[in-house]
């Protein structure tokens, strides 16, 4: 809870104090930023395997790699779909009004379009291991049921269509972390804090 100061400061002032007040006030809920970083990790761990596994860079540990991949990837999926309910029944509180509306635009297309491959992409791959065919193993615990009968030349058509959308995926999220920082380090506002501390 914010106090009120006794004073009775400038107009100006008034106004700037009442913005401050709402922009360190908004923040993420706990389950909002609990569900923003699990799905952060995954998908950065998911872009750092596929990235090994695709050049044959891990060597006699390219299958556990791989199935560590696609456990990853099978996890993402009711994470994803979790957050993405989720934020439709609690929408995320605005960024700073003194933002220009194309970067506000750009910020919420970013938000959508990650959402979107991240949601594409696990399909891809369940749908291309599966007509491959080859397990979906869930860390070793259990194999995900197949979703699709064989088809080895769907499988390998969708398998180049996984590599594209993850460089995709990679991109964005490069561009959504670069915003994140610039708004710390060079605007140093809240909007990267507010998803660490609320």
């Amino acid at each position: 809870m914010f106090r009120r100061s006794m004073r009775f400061p400038s107009e100006g002032a008034s106004a700037m104090g009442d913005q401050t007040v709402t922009e360190t006030s908004a923040g993420y809920t706990a389950t909002a930023r609990v569900l923003h970083w699990i799905t952060a990790i995954l998908v950065l761990a998911q872009i750092v395997l596929g990235i090994l596994i695709a050049n044959k860079w891990t060597g006699a540990w390219q299958d556990q790699l791989y199935d560590l991949h696609k456990s990853n990837g099978a996890v993402l999926i009711p994470i994803i779909l979790i957050r993405i309910f989720y934020r439709w029944g609690h929408p995320p509180p605005p960024l700073p009004p003194d933002i220009p509306a194309i970067q506000q635009f750009a910020a919420h297309t970013t938000h959508y379009l990650l959402y979107g491959l991240v949601v594409a992409q696990v399909f891809l791959g369940w749908i291309a291991t599966a007509s491959y065919p080859a397990p979906v193993p869930i860390y070793g615990l259990f194999n995900l049921p197949s979703i699709w009968p064989e088809n080895r030349a769907l499988s390998e058509q969708l398998l180049a269509i996984h590599k594209i959308v993850g460089i995709a995926i990679a991109i964005v999220a490069a561009m959504h972390i670069g915003a994140a920082l610039f708004h710390h380090f060079v605007r140093k506002d809240r909007v990267l804090m507010r998803m660490i501390n609320g």
